[in-house]
């Protein structure tokens, strides 16, 4: 008689980072529909409710008068504050921890200096494309934002940050951030993953006059992050999606 456990195969599955990148994508899936069913509706509303004209016109004076002032308050809100008052009222039951606060001025100064690069980014494609809405002119911006921009740079820089403040911001080994195995199991599973979900969203953000663009993308910002903060902490399996300050970091700049 031969032994029971002779008959039984262990088949071990390797997750490879475009399996990951793709479950991250389909995790995130229905949080980047409402997200994108928004952005649409409030270009929408620019173009064919002349009601909200007000809004989007004081909106826009404001961007021209502050400049990379506005664009920094309004990503530090999107990107740090917001997310950080879901995190202690609603996570924390209104309980301040030391690690927020610490938390708080990493997110405050990393999406305060990305704002100053994502908006000398709308200006670049402004000068290198033109400042007209059109259907060439914005796709040609989403391609260079998402393919270029994004996994050239803003994608590795972000994920590369997290990376620092993760190991309390120690420098020893962080040079493994700049190497080909970083970048494809960490950098490029975030990358698929956002794309689905930015890629439209950038659609809508440069179908909107230049002044309007940063705007869109902080309130963008702001439901991006807090939705994957929700749900991230929501969750008991950490595999069930790319950490949301992966996927933020990455989010289009």
């Amino acid at each position: 008689m031969r032994n029971a456990q002779t008959d039984t195969c262990t088949i071990t599955v390797e997750k490879t980072p475009l399996s990951i990148g793709l479950h991250a994508a389909r995790a995130n899936f229905v949080p980047g529909v409402i997200i994108q069913s928004a952005m649409l509706l409030i270009v929408l509303a620019y173009y064919f409710i002349p009601a909200t004209r007000g809004v989007f016109e004081t909106l826009a004076e404001a961007k021209g008068r502050y400049g990379y002032g506005f664009s920094m308050a309004a990503a530090v809100v999107a990107g740090a504050i917001l997310p950080m008052l879901l995190t202690i009222c609603i996570f924390q039951q209104g309980k301040v921890r030391r690690e927020n606060l610490r938390e708080l001025l990493f997110l405050t100064v990393f999406w305060g200096l990305d704002a100053v690069v994502v908006d000398a980014l709308y200006r670049l494609q402004g000068v290198m494309f033109g400042p007209q809405v059109d259907l060439p002119t914005v796709v040609t911006k989403v391609a260079f934002d998402q393919f270029v921009y994004n996994p050239l740079l803003a994608a590795p820089l972000g994920i590369g940050c997290y990376e620092w403040k993760n190991q309390r911001y120690a420098l020893a080994g962080m040079s493994r951030v700049w190497t080909w195995t970083f970048y494809k199991h960490k950098v490029f599973p975030a990358l698929l993953a956002t794309w689905v979900v930015w890629i439209p969203v950038c659609g809508a953000i440069y179908s909107l006059p230049p002044l309007l663009q940063i705007p869109l993308f902080a309130l963008a910002l702001t439901f991006w992050v807090m939705m994957l903060a929700y749900i991230t902490a929501s969750r008991k399996d950490a595999a069930a999606s790319v950490k949301p300050v992966e996927l933020a970091a990455v989010a289009s700049e």
